[in-house]
């Protein structure tokens, strides 16, 4: 728990304070506990990216997976990663990571047997999701691109 008392007095979170919450359901930051983006693209020059945000004894974690099948078709597998890791993540970077998640939309978590879309596929858990209100839409291109462009830099970081 001293890690939530830690981000609740560098940026002052409060329940009711609608700065410091997230998506069109106002999630509280401190409520967050999962966020996972995955995209794939299965045609020629075959990529997966997967990345997460998540809680684990009190601390702060970021994973990133790559896998990369250049020249050929997908999906990718295991033996095409060519980056991977796990790292904890200081309480400005959580912030940081959830403040790029403020402007979108949380809706019911719709399960599909289609195929062909490369996603990205995002879902957020948090505390009061009941299992239901989990899927993720960022508000635009440009937020979503914000988005991965931190991931990156997180992931290039080597730590």
């Amino acid at each position: 728990m001293v890690g939530l008392w830690i981000m609740a007095l560098i940026c002052g979170c409060g329940q009711s304070d609608p700065a410091k919450t997230i998506t069109n359901r106002n999630i509280p930051v401190e409520d967050v506990t999962d966020f996972c983006y995955t995209y794939e693209n299965i045609n020629y020059g075959a990529f997966y990216q997967r990345y997460r945000f998540y809680v684990e004894n009190d601390r702060y974690m970021f994973q990133h997976e790559t896998r990369e099948r250049p020249n050929d078709y997908g999906p990718a597998a295991e033996e095409d990663i060519t980056a991977i890791g796990t790292f904890e993540l200081t309480p400005r970077e959580w912030l940081e990571a959830m403040g790029l998640l403020k402007s979108g939309k949380v809706s019911v978590r719709k399960e599909s047997a289609e195929s062909g879309s490369s996603g990205p596929w995002t879902y957020i858990y948090w505390k009061n999701d009941k299992s239901r209100y989990q899927q993720f839409t960022f508000s635009g291109y440009e937020e979503r691109k914000a988005f991965e462009d931190y991931c990156a830099d997180l992931a290039q970081s080597g730590r």
